[in-house]
């Protein structure tokens, strides 16, 4: 990111009414309101449930999950960076692409599954839109691979994609598996921003793409 553009987004983070709203409700990131616009549509989490945040960092989603489940719940958090504690949750550090990170969150399972898998992760932007969306397509997969694993039937998968190229890739490869997909774009979100949410409703197995 250019020096120009850097003070931009500083001067717009700054601005941002999330941002100021997180900070006061004690959440870790301004992207909680987008999960929580989204669950209170959808109705996605309730006590006692098994869920797993994949890419949690820095945890904003994480903490309304722990809120939404109760103490019956089980809340497993994973991501490449280190996230600071969070009471109730287990945090595997590590890239989902590596299979010994999907070995560590099948081991937390303790012959469970999970009932909604959660993903806000978003590739490097390096500002080229076609290795951009590569990169969104390549982790779209890698989350693929491991909601096969760790997702339950009947379960939810809440994906963060981006609009464009590859993006009709992206969901053509999840709708298979589910028994209905849906895009969510929450107020939240910020106007100018490509990213989207597909939301896949009951799954029932992975597909050879899935």
């Amino acid at each position: 990111m250019s020096a120009s553009r850097k003070k931009g987004w500083l001067r717009e983070h700054a601005r941002d009414p999330y941002v100021r709203r997180a900070q006061a409700d004690g959440y870790r990131s301004r992207a909680v309101y987008k999960l929580m616009e989204i669950d209170a549509r959808y109705h996605l989490l309730c006590p006692g449930m098994t869920v797993i945040d994949l890419g949690a960092a820095p945890g904003g989603w994480t903490q309304y999950v722990r809120e939404r489940v109760g103490p019956k719940g089980c809340v497993l958090a994973q991501d490449v960076l280190p996230m600071a504690p969070l009471p109730g949750v287990q945090f595997v550090c590590g890239d989902i692409a590596d299979p010994a990170v999907l070995d560590l969150l099948v081991e937390q399972l303790a012959g469970s599954k999970a009932e909604l898998v959660i993903s806000d992760m978003a590739p490097n932007i390096s500002g080229d839109s076609v290795s951009d969306q590569a990169r969104m397509i390549e982790l779209a997969e890698r989350v693929f691979v491991v909601v096969g694993v760790i997702l339950k039937n009947g379960g939810h998968l809440l994906l963060k994609a981006f609009q464009g190229a590859g993006f009709t890739q992206v969901r053509q490869a999840m709708q298979p598996s589910f028994d209905k997909l849906l895009t969510c774009k929450p107020r939240a979100s910020r106007p100018h921003s490509r990213e989207i949410y597909l939301l896949g409703l009951g799954f029932h197995g992975a597909n050879d793409r899935l």
